[in-house]
């Protein structure tokens, strides 16, 4: 596969997660939010506002890693595969999944303490969690790879 239709591939993919967020943002979240909050007499309805906002901060790294993507896949695009600066953005991006990862649990425990949410919500949201530190560990070690590439490319270009 060409560099160019990897990177068009990779594009198409960013777009694809993207469009899934903002549905799930902007009308799952709200939707399955008020239904739970007015459950039985609308008890919970004054937990509704804190968990929408919580969970929308949730979103805020999110846009920030499908930039970083985006710019290594348009590196890869340009025939910049294995460069330090895809090992950076890597590292950038490893490192928004893990402030995400942290936001999300830290969130949910606080929550547990303002009794504002249930302890099987955090027990279930370490799956959740799980899933970001299996993917800052990966983006962390693509990271490591891709700079030790681009040193071994740099060393490479410079033998005649």
């Amino acid at each position: 596969m060409k560099q160019k239709t990897l990177s068009i591939l990779l594009k198409i993919i960013i777009i694809g997660v993207v469009l899934c967020c903002v549905v799930v943002y902007a009308f799952v979240i709200p939707s399955l939010g008020k239904d739970l909050a007015m459950e039985g007499d609308g008890e919970f309805a004054y937990m509704y506002l804190p968990w929408y906002l919580f969970i929308l901060g949730t979103a805020i790294p999110l846009a920030a890693a499908a930039v970083v993507a985006w710019i290594i896949a348009s590196n890869i695009g340009r025939d910049r595969s294995f460069c330090m600066a895809n090992a950076k953005l890597l590292a950038v991006f490893a490192i928004l999944a893990a402030v995400d990862t942290a936001y999300f649990f830290i969130g949910n425990v606080i929550f547990v303490f303002l009794n504002m949410s249930h302890p099987g919500v955090v027990l279930f949201s370490l799956f959740i969690c799980f899933a970001g530190i299996a993917i800052t560990v990966a983006s962390a070690a693509l990271s490591h790879y891709a700079r030790k590439a681009a040193l071994l490319k740099e060393q490479a270009d410079l033998t005649i």
